[in-house]
Parts: C-alpha cells; sequence; structure tokens
C-alpha cells in the first residue's frame, strides 16, 4: 500500500481520483494525508498509520476484512458500490503488505490508534463491518464514512458507540445479520442518502445503549435523512433516545417503517421529529421474537414516546394483520410505557390495512390527531378527510 503525500503528489493523486470517481483530495496547505489502499491490501494498517484529519481511499474492489477506527477526524472513502467490504473468508489469507511512506509516519496525538491485526479483530469479534469506537471519556469524533458497501456481516455493517458527529453518506449496508448501520451511546450523527437493504433488524439503528437498561439519552440532533431503506425487518429504529429528526427518506418492502421505542425509564424517549418521508407498502412478515410481537404492514409505530412530531408523511398500502399492523400506529409499550403529547399532523395516510390512523394506547395523554388526510382510523373521526 502506497501513502501519497499531497506535498509531493497532489496533481498526480487529483487526476487518478477525478478517474476512479472519487471525491476531491485535500489540499496541500492542509498538511492532511491521503492513503490509498487497494484490493488486496490492508485498510487497518492504512487507518492504524492515520492521524487526525487523514483521508482512507479505497480504490474499487472487494476488501475482506473488518475495521476498527478510534482516530478522530478520520475519512474512509471508496469508490461507490464499486468498493465492497466482506468478512473475511474462511480461511485465514496471508498477512497483508505493511503501509509505505514516502514521509516519516508522524505520532498521532489525541487518537486512541489501533494496533493492526489485534484492532481489526476487535471489531471483527463483534461481527461488524466498520466500527468507530471510543470511550465515555474520550468519544471519537467527526468521522467521516463516505461511498463503499458493507455486506454479509453477522451483526452490523456499521457500528458507532460513544462517537460524537460520525458522517455516514453514499453507503450501501445490506444483508449483515442484525442491523445496516447503527449508532449507540453517540450525538449528532449524520446518515444522509445512504441504502440499508435486507438487513437481519433495523436498516438505520440509533439508540442509547444496546446493553444496558436506562432513561432516553439525548442524541444532539442527530439525522437521518434522504436514506433509501428497503426490505428489512425494520426501516428506522429510534430506541429510547431523544432529538433526533428521521426526515425524506424511502421506506419500503421493510415489516415496518419506523419504530419509536421508549420504556418505563426515565427520561422517556420522544422529542423526535418524523417528517416527508415516503413510507410504501412495507407488508413483509417478521415474526414474533422475545421482545416484540409478528410485525407486518407497520407505517410508523410510536411505543412508550412522548412529544414526537409525525407530519407531512406519505404513507400508503402498508397491509398486515399483526397487533402492530397500520399507517400511523400508537401503541401501549410492553413495558407498560404510556405514549404522551405525540403530534399526528398534516400526513397523507391511505389504503393501510386494518386502518390508517390507530391510537391503541388508550391511557395515554396529550396525543393529538390533526389534519391527517386518510380514509379509515381508530377511533373512527380522526380522519380529515
Amino acid at each position: 500500500m502506497r501513502t501519497r503525500h499531497l506535498n509531493s503528489l497532489a496533481a498526480v493523486t487529483v487526476v487518478t481520483a477525478s478517474a476512479l470517481g472519487l471525491a476531491a483530495v485535500p489540499t496541500a496547505a492542509s498538511g492532511h494525508r491521503d492513503h490509498v489502499v487497494h484490493p488486496g491490501e490492508s485498510i487497518q494498517g492504512a487507518v492504524d498509520a492515520a492521524e487526525p484529519g487523514d483521508t482512507i481511499v479505497l480504490l474499487p474492489g472487494t476488501y475482506r476484512e473488518s475495521v476498527l477506527i478510534k482516530t478522530p477526524g478520520l475519512t474512509l472513502r471508496g469508490a461507490g458500490e464499486r468498493t465492497v467490504i466482506r468478512p473475511p473468508a474462511a480461511k485465514p489469507a496471508k498477512s497483508s503488505k505493511p503501509a509505505k511512506s514516502t514521509k516519516p509516519a508522524r505520532t498521532t496525538k489525541g487518537a486512541e490508534a489501533a494496533k493492526g491485526p489485534r484492532a481489526a479483530n476487535a471489531c471483527a469479534a463483534g461481527g461488524n463491518g466498520i466500527c468507530v469506537i471510543g470511550t465515555k471519556s474520550n468519544t471519537v469524533d467527526d468521522v467521516r464514512i463516505r461511498a463503499l458497501s458493507v455486506s454479509g456481516f453477522s451483526k452490523s455493517g456499521i457500528w458507532a458507540s460513544w462517537t460524537d458527529g460520525l458522517s455516514v453518506r453514499r453507503v450501501t449496508a445490506s444483508k449483515n445479520g442484525t442491523w445496516g448501520i447503527a449508532q449507540e451511546r453517540s450525538t449528532r450523527g449524520d446518515f444522509r442518502r445512504n441504502t440499508a437493504t435486507a438487513n437481519g433488524d433495523a436498516g438505520i439503528f440509533v439508540a442509547n445503549s444496546v446493553s444496558e437498561e436506562g432513561g432516553a439519552t439525548d442524541t444532539g440532533g442527530t439525522l437521518v435523512v434522504d436514506n433509501s431503506v428497503t426490505g428489512n425487518r425494520i426501516g428506522v429504529t429510534a430506541r429510547r433516545v431523544r432529538n433526533m429528526v428521521i426526515d425524506g427518506n424511502t421506506m419500503t418492502g421493510n415489516c415496518s417503517g419506523v419504530f419509536v421505542v421508549g420504556d418505563e425509564s426515565k427520561p422517556a424517549a420522544g422529542a423526535i421529529t418524523i417528517s416527508g418521508n415516503r413510507i410504501l407498502k412495507n407488508n413483509k412478515f417478521c415474526a414474533a421474537t422475545p421482545r416484540l410481537s409478528a410485525i407486518q404492514g407497520s407505517g410508523i409505530v410510536l411505543t412508550g414516546s412522548e412529544r414526537t412530531i409525525v407530519r407531512s408523511n406519505v404513507i400508503r398500502d402498508n397491509v398486515g394483520s399483526t397487533p402492530l399492523s397500520g399507517g400511523i400506529l400508537l401503541f401501549k409499550s410492553f413495558v407498560g410505557a404510556l405514549n404522551t403529547d405525540n403530534e399526528i399532523s398534516r400526513n397523507l395516510v391511505r389504503g393501510n390495512k386494518p386502518a390508517d390512523l390507530a391510537n391503541r394506547d388508550t391511557a395515554g395523554k396529550g396525543n393529538t390527531f390533526v389534519s391527517n388526510t386518510c380514509g379509515t382510523s381508530v377511533p373512527a373521526g380522526m380522519c380529515a378527510e
């Protein structure tokens, strides 16, 4: 693997990147470096050699490894769907060639740099493709993942914990065992223009913690925007979190489009805006699990949520016969948490069965249904026309 330094090869690198359809490389004045990785070379080796602000450029091809990022400010960039990260082959491969550099390596300051194979194995041991991992006292900030595919991992395509400002764009996460793109214990995530398809649970998953119970955490305004989410169990799950936007996404062919999940812990989940999404024909059947009943034909489900706004979405033709089926559904959580003060307004909700709108949380307080265009509701009378 060659490390290209911008102060000596900027022109050549720009031409090469342009020819391959890659994003523009940083300018020489920035002092940051591009680390170019070819198929068969080690992504992890390039990550370990990088400093905050550097870019790892993955050329088109298939890379069979898991990658752990603990360096803040790092960019991992592929060439779109031509760059694919998959699990390692069943038989151990030969050791990848070490990174070469035309410039003496500099010590990474302020980063928790991982150590080659050990770091990669730590991510792989969890069944994940790309991991961005910090700690409570030292989050990994401002990592960017761009223009690549991650597929076939037993847990998650992309997994993040204790991060701030993680940005994932133009990534395809498919056929991963649990989540396509997942974040916990993190703030200000930006998940935009991605494709998440055929993952075992949620295409995009945001949670307070997957290993501990507790009240909802503030995500600092995490954005899930303009993604295509198809063929998963659930399109987007927001579990025990607050202060988040789910906007402009297309969700189809899942068992459910959106789940907002809270429980009896305080603070409650909610203060989420779900707007401008197209949630169509999420009619795949998913069997019950120990935590959740069977799902089919669910558009948006709020359970144990407070002060969530569901506004100006198009929700059509979601059809099923499970307790969670319907266009927009308020459902009492399985641990008894109520929905309170949620606003459902100005949505186009048609052709969903058994109902376009359903308030099945009759003990919940302050929930309003206003100016929704729909045909059927439970109880009757909640449709504007």
